[in-house]
């Protein structure tokens, strides 16, 4: 049942971004912006956990998962360290995806070359 429910959280994720794009002069770059946002918000109040918890992976694919990610590391730091936690642990669970993207994208800009 795991994997329909995953199935269920990302797809209503990739139509609800679908359609604010077809239906608004929004870019992709503010649909994701939104999401990120949206995802941050959800886990400030726990919410998001509970939809991590019925779909699993289905909630962490997403892009709403980045923002869940960010506020989930910056909170459990903060309550460590105070104040200076929140920018300790904003990347803690995080950079590994960072670094990755940054990583794949310098090596596929030495294979590929940018169209004008």
């Amino acid at each position: 049942m795991i994997y329909v429910n995953a199935f269920l959280f990302a797809g209503l994720v990739c139509l609800i971004g679908q359609i604010i794009l077809d239906n608004t002069s929004l870019t992709a770059g503010h649909v994701t912006t939104l999401f990120v946002v949206l995802g941050a918000f959800l886990d400030t109040f726990s919410i998001y956990d509970k939809f991590v918890l019925w779909a699993g992976g289905g909630a962490l694919v997403p892009i709403t998962s980045f923002g869940h990610l960010l506020i989930h590391g910056a909170l459990e730091k903060a309550n460590e360290y105070g104040i200076i936690g929140l920018a300790m642990g904003m990347f803690d669970l995080t950079s590994s995806g960072i670094i990755a993207a940054i990583v794949i994208s310098f090596f596929l800009s030495l294979v590929f070359n940018a169209k004008d």
